[in-house]
């Protein structure tokens, strides 16, 4: 850390979240302990979870990481809007490049091998004052005055098709967004788009052989590196239960087949017979586990699967186990009681336009819902938000123009005020519900984000969310014991596989850590994957390999190797440094290459892949 950045970045907020070593030149993170050999900057970095610059703290609040966030965000647009004012006076990237490219215009033009000569040939001289002006002719600001009303233009044309259509505002966010776009400006004018009948003939067809190609990577990416099989029943709009099958690989996800399972869904013996029929499609060599929910159809399913199948396994879906927690922890009687009075609060507040607006007035325009992965997940990050808002919420029912409304004297009005206000437990309960669940929601989001496979983490985020819902209680066993309780009775029987202790033990994040558990429990599920997938001469290389990776020795003990466990993703760093195990490494890169939840299979729909759902 330099001096100029501590005396310039003292007022900083983040300076609350830092610990200062004496005799140290760097800073440590208050949560993790975490070295930071940068500024303030890349702390916020750490503390917001960016994967920016240094690993995200894992122990962090969530107001420290939201307040890290926000002010990142702020400062991104601080400098966007600083480089657009730049822009304009002429020092701003964009201003600097056309400059660059008239220079170069200009020289080709004169003939002179280098630097800006005048007309006559002379070097044109440069003062001070010339990096607040542009070269360029006026006419050229005309021009892009001009252009600018253009874009507008265009911009409202296509605004007007969008809202026109109701298509969502984040269809721009679409990856093939920007190419069409492109594409069509680069054609020129007279462009003449297609017609109902080419989107639906020639061009539909031209698409689907494009997949066919695309399609033909994520085979080799199932064969080198093994595959999760996600299958996730849904309710459409017709009230049609369908399924969705999905492949899940390092390569992303792709969508195989989505059937009408509404007089089956129930049927294990038809379950297995769809699952049966994915796997022998895909390879049974290419697939290492399959993904289903919880439900006694799918278990039945899915254990028939591996009494036929020797090489994978069936692991239920982790975010649907956490939501189980989750509704299993909101049953007991704090807890209920809780949500219940939180639940009357939104009710009569969501269902009022005025109180609704008064709300939003004491609020500053943030709301009390929070849709979330899940139905539990989402009444938890309700209650969190309510929390949030509880000086909100309070002045708003103690106003005048509250008092002197009409629904201060309705009885709904009353009851919400009285609990707002007046019990004593309201307050005090939603804190704890919080303390207690929002650990859990957090491995929700991560089991359930595509950010990075779970396989190698899930193990450990339990762990730690357990361990973390101890802390929030204060150590105190008759708080915390009935929830660990709850988790227990989902985790140990239900979602807790031989693949996730795999997972947790090939992990050199976690497996050269200081609080590795190199229990029984890890080590018996990690023998039993080798066990059951690698054949008895791998088996025996693979078991041999595992001493080096146990003790670092050779490559795995190498400097890099070692500085690299923290800043390369698991795969990655079995990708890396492995070959001289190979059996293992091939082991350990299937293993974390794994997801562990298939709660998205209705929201991981690519438009390639509609196209051929379409097709077909």
């Amino acid at each position: 850390m330099s001096s100029s950045d501590s005396k310039n970045s003292r007022k900083d907020f983040v300076w609350k979240y830092v610990i200062e070593v004496s005799g140290e030149q760097y800073i440590r993170c208050k949560f993790c302990n975490q070295r930071c050999t940068g500024g303030v900057n890349r702390l916020k970095h750490h503390l917001a979870g960016t994967h920016h610059g240094m690993k995200p703290c894992s122990k962090v609040s969530e107001d420290a990481r939201l307040e890290c966030k926000e002010a990142l965000t702020n400062f991104k647009d601080q400098k966007t809007k600083r480089n657009e004012l730049l822009q304009e006076i002429g020092m701003g990237p964009t201003s600097m490049h056309e400059s660059a490219l008239s220079k170069t215009i200009g020289t080709l033009g004169s003939g002179s091998g280098s630097g800006s000569v005048s007309g006559s040939g002379e070097p044109i001289p440069r003062g001070p004052m010339d990096k607040f002006t542009t070269s360029q002719p006026r006419q050229s600001t005309l021009n892009s005055k001009w252009k600018q009303e253009e874009r507008k233009e265009v911009c409202r044309k296509i605004g007007r098709f969008m809202y026109s259509k109701g298509l969502p505002f984040n269809t721009v966010n679409d990856p093939y967004w920007f190419p069409m776009i492109d594409v069509v400006a680069n054609f020129g004018p007279g462009f003449k788009p297609p017609s109902m009948h080419e989107l639906r003939t020639w061009i539909l067809k031209e698409e689907v052989n494009d997949l066919s190609i695309i399609m033909e990577d994520h085979k080799k990416a199932w064969k080198q590196y093994g595959c999760s099989i996600m299958s996730d029943g849904w309710t459409d709009g017709k009230s049609r239960c369908l399924i969705n099958f999905l492949v899940n690989s390092p390569a992303g996800t792709w969508f195989m087949k989505s059937i009408d399972a509404s007089d089956t869904i129930k049927n294990g013996e038809l379950m297995f017979k769809y699952l049966d029929e994915v796997v022998e499609e895909i390879g049974e060599e290419n697939v290492v586990q399959v993904i289903t929910d919880n439900a006694s159809n799918y278990v039945n399913a899915g254990m028939r699967l591996m009494e036929k199948m020797s090489r994978l396994w069936w692991t239920p879906c982790a975010a649907h186990c956490i939501d189980l927690m989750l509704e299993d922890i909101g049953k007991l009687n704090v807890h209920a009681t809780t949500l219940s009075r939180a639940r009357q609060v939104v009710k009569f507040i969501y269902g009022h336009t005025w109180v609704l607006s008064l709300m939003r007035t004491f609020t500053k325009n943030h709301e009390l819902i929070r849709p979330a992965i899940t139905r539990f997940a989402t009444a938890f990050l309700t209650l969190q938000s309510i929390y949030k808002q509880k000086q909100a919420l309070i002045a708003m029912f103690s106003s005048e123009k509250w008092c002197s409304s009409t629904w201060a004297k309705k009885v709904e009005g009353v009851k919400t005020r009285s609990t707002v206000l007046f019990d004593p437990n309201f307050w005090p309960h939603v804190a704890f519900c919080i303390k207690t669940t929002v650990p859990l929601v957090s491995v929700l989001r991560e089991v359930d984000s595509e950010e990075r496979p779970a396989m190698g983490y899930i193990y450990e985020l339990m762990d730690s969310a357990k361990e973390k819902i101890a802390f929030n209680c204060g150590g105190m066993e008759r708080k915390y014991g009935p929830i660990w309780r709850k988790i227990d009775a989902r985790w140990t029987p239900q979602l807790h596989r031989p693949l996730h202790a795999a997972g947790y033990y090939l992990n050199p994040q976690l497996r050269y850590g200081d609080k590795f558990s190199n229990v029984d429990e890890v080590r018996k599920g990690l023998f039993e994957c080798m066990d059951r997938m690698l054949d008895y001469q791998e088996r025996l290389k693979a078991d041999i390999q595992l001493d080096s990776y146990d003790q670092a020795m050779g490559e795995f003990g190498s400097r890099i190797a070692i500085d690299s466990r923290t800043l390369r993703s698991p795969t990655s760093w079995w990708m890396r440094f492995g070959g001289s195990t190979p059996e293992l490494q091939k082991f350990a890169i299937r293993v974390l290459s794994l997801t562990c939840s298939a709660s998205g299979c209705e929201r991981n729909w690519s438009t390639f892949e509609s196209v051929i759902l379409l097709f077909l």
